[in-house]
């Protein structure tokens, strides 16, 4: 099965491991949050469509931090797709599954893994051409040990799962030492009251704290 995401990318997110989950309330601090992530060394963003600054703020980091792949949350209608799209994601991520978003991800070209916590949602998943899977919520559905049982039947299809929901610095690297997981999601890097408060360094300290534990996972792996 082929993926919907360039190798390339998939390598950059794998690399980082860590993908910042933030929301925006002003889009001014879209670039700065980016350039503090990246001084972390966060290069991967999903920024939710849960404000009416979203698109404005993928917009600007698209363009002024093109270091960061930022790819677009929460995204429920196919009008949604399109408007994320023009204002530069690189992917796109839903808490669920709708055949229409995912329709039309495809026609737009934009890399997109729906929302899953079912064996159900996978078959629909793998019939729709979707390889890549958000694995939510991760920690409330039962965390590593239910999401390999659940993959377990459909190990031959080569299937990854980014996990969000309940993730933090003291579990994460659980889920980073499984052949299913190349990364996690995570709000607690950013969460939205330290954006308000354009806590940079703090967001940066956070930052950092998972990039480390990111390389000590990836390393073990290794050796």
């Amino acid at each position: 099965m082929k993926s919907q995401f360039p190798d390339e990318m998939l390598q950059r997110i794998q690399s980082c491991g860590v993908v910042a989950v933030i929301v925006i309330d002003n889009p001014q601090d879209a670039v700065p949050l980016a350039q503090a992530l990246l001084a972390g060394g966060i290069q991967a963003i999903e920024l939710t469509l849960r404000t009416p600054a979203a698109i404005e703020a993928i917009r600007a980091i698209a363009a002024e931090v093109p270091e960061v792949l930022v790819g677009a949350g929460t995204v429920l209608t196919p009008e949604q797709v399109d408007e994320v799209v023009d204002a530069g994601a690189a992917f796109a991520v839903a808490p669920g599954l709708n055949r229409r978003v995912v329709e039309r991800c495809q026609s737009r070209g934009l890399p997109f893994a729906p929302g899953i916590v079912t064996p159900s949602d996978i078959e629909l998943a793998v019939e729709l051409g979707c390889r890549e899977l958000k694995f939510f919520p991760a920690e409330p559905s039962g965390g590593m040990s239910y999401l390999k049982s659940m993959a377990a039947p459909y190990a031959h299809l080569g299937l990854r799962f980014i996990p969000l929901g309940g993730l933090d610095a003291g579990n994460m690297a659980s889920y980073l030492g499984s052949p299913l997981v190349p990364a996690i999601g995570g709000s607690w890097i950013a969460p939205r009251k330290l954006i308000q408060q354009q806590a940079w360094a703090e967001i940066t300290q956070n930052a950092t704290e998972a990039s480390r534990i990111v390389a000590a996972t990836q390393n073990k792996e290794i050796a």
